[in-house]
């Protein structure tokens, strides 16, 4: 693959880079190493980390459905003296509480503060934006250790003088889960064969004595039930790649602490986009490219991937347009 993208943290709380953030979940470059944020005081890290609550982020009235845009009131303007983050929970949901290092679904109403205008919403809609793994660094003062179908309340001020305090409605929506959950499809013949370890771990065995194919080919192992990957989408996911020629492991989420990490289908090699586009998130797929498809024809060798036909198993996790990240 030729980039990769990882999980921007939870950082400054200004109104604009909070909401790119919450709407965003993703920036930056790398090449896909992204490694386990989970401290070692794990769960009480992030309890502890939750910004307090206070009197402007109880008094914020929210009605509506849970999951759905809600409807928003309190007392405008925010009175930002001495106003730090604060974070109430409104409504505790019935769900597990946030583990550290978890990847999760939210969706997120931001208001002037001012005036009480939608500045923007995101996360109401299935595929709209990528989840966020959360720690006690990144995102533990908005969610904390929440428990799954709570509703949060949070305010602050910004110090910017055209919108100097910012308002957020939150819904805890769930945990997407680090390995596909799809329903499993029928093998087909021919195909390198997978058998998954604990955690979802994948395992590629390249058929003996059987000729590379001459053209790309892409099974779906697990059927997924959520949005569709669409061309230049971002995706969360897994995956492990293996050389035909020996079978033997090249690159792999799974070896780098079976941390997740974000890609964009127009940013990968041609067999690589071939295996997500079209697809559901949930669903796992084995994708055997050729050359042409991968790094391009010549003399295979030990040194790089040139002239070698590539068997990934991905996992889709979750995906989201690239211009919403």
């Amino acid at each position: 693959m030729r980039s990769s993208v990882r999980l921007r943290p939870f950082a400054a709380l200004s109104a604009v880079a909070l909401s790119a953030i919450l709407l965003a979940g993703c920036s930056g470059s790398g090449g896909g190493d992204a490694t386990p944020s989970v401290s070692a005081s794990g769960a009480a890290d992030l309890c502890s980390s939750a910004a307090p609550s206070g009197a402007v982020s109880d008094g914020i009235t929210v009605t509506g459905d849970f999951g759905a845009v809600p409807t928003v009131d309190f007392t405008k303007p925010v009175d930002t003296t001495d106003l730090t983050l604060q974070r109430t929970v409104q409504t505790e949901g019935s769900g597990a509480p946030i583990a550290a290092g978890d990847f999760v679904q939210y969706a997120a109403t931001i208001l002037d503060g001012s005036t009480g205008a939608v500045l923007s919403q995101a996360g109401y809609t299935p595929g709209e934006i990528l989840p966020e793994q959360i720690s006690a660094e990144n995102g533990g003062q908005i969610f904390g250790c929440a428990t799954i179908g709570s509703r949060l309340t949070l305010a602050t001020a910004t110090g910017d003088e055209t919108t100097p305090s910012v308002v957020y409605v939150i819904d805890v929506l769930g945990v997407t889960p680090t390995a596909a959950w799809g329903e499993d499809q029928a093998p087909v013949a021919g195909m390198p064969t997978v058998t998954l370890g604990d955690g979802g771990a994948p395992s590629i065995t390249i058929p003996e004595g059987q000729a590379a194919p001459s053209e790309t080919q892409v099974e779906t192992l697990k059927k997924g039930d959520g949005a569709v990957v669409q061309p230049g989408n971002q995706v969360l996911l897994q995956y492990t790649g293996v050389r035909w020629s020996n079978g033997e492991t090249f690159d792999s989420t799974w070896d780098k602490g079976g941390v997740p990490t974000v890609l964009t289908t127009t940013g990968v090699v041609a067999g690589f986009q071939k295996a997500l586009e079209g697809q559901t998130a949930g669903s796992q797929v084995l994708v055997t490219m050729t050359p042409a498809d991968g790094y391009g024809e010549g003399e295979i060798n030990t040194t790089d991937l040139k002239g070698e036909t590539l068997v990934f198993v991905v996992d889709i996790l979750a995906t989201a347009p690239a211009a919403q990240q």
